[in-house]
């Protein structure tokens, strides 16, 4: 796939040698916290890797499991996603996992518009939804940043490393969807349906 670009990010498939910078952040306790996998072991990030270059493989391709570049810098930053979860009903979802050293500075919010936006222009998704921890409220802030509505609370839904997990429920429909004026994107049409 052509690479997505935005303002200041690049998200692009993984290559074999991002396994290290991916490891930067994989391996970090304060940044997977809220997630069902991690910290990683060096194994088990470059099983990650591997599992991700398989995906690019797929065809059709129902799952982009990308880096987000630092365009400035040409750097490995963090890994995001948006995956075609349910194809008959043009359903998808989002997530997105960044290096501590670069939180709060609205690189998730640009990477999640980017996903939305790749989604309903390149993937002609209907409905493209997204989970996170209801103790997370830096990624549920994010989500909203980005035009999605919480649905709802889903109570014990998934096992993570601390136990049951509750999650909030964010979704965006289509028609709903307004690109950032800011935004700037060159996507590929070689996913869509």
């Amino acid at each position: 796939m052509q690479a997505i670009h935005t303002k200041r990010l690049l998200l692009r498939d993984f290559g074999e040698n991002d396994w290290q910078a991916v490891h930067d952040y994989a391996s970090d306790p304060k940044v997977v916290r809220y997630m069902d996998w991690g910290p990683n072991s060096e194994e088990e990030t470059r099983g990650f890797v591997h599992r991700a270059l398989a995906t690019q493989k797929e065809r059709p391709r129902r799952n982009y499991t990308l880096g987000i570049v630092l365009r400035a810098k040409n750097r490995l930053i963090g890994g995001c996603g948006i995956h075609v979860s349910n194809p008959n009903n043009r359903e998808g979802w989002i997530g997105y996992c960044l290096n501590r050293h670069f939180w709060e500075k609205e690189y998730a919010t640009e990477t999640a518009n980017a996903l939305i936006d790749f989604g309903f222009k390149n993937l002609d998704m209907h409905r493209i939804f997204a989970t996170c921890d209801t103790a997370n409220t830096a990624s549920a802030h994010v989500l909203e940043k980005s035009g999605m509505k919480r649905e709802g609370h889903i109570r014990e839904h998934k096992w993570t490393k601390a136990g049951w997990r509750n999650s909030f429920l964010y979704s965006i429909l289509e028609q709903e969807w307004k690109p950032p004026r800011h935004q700037r994107q060159v996507c590929s049409s070689s996913g869509r349906r």
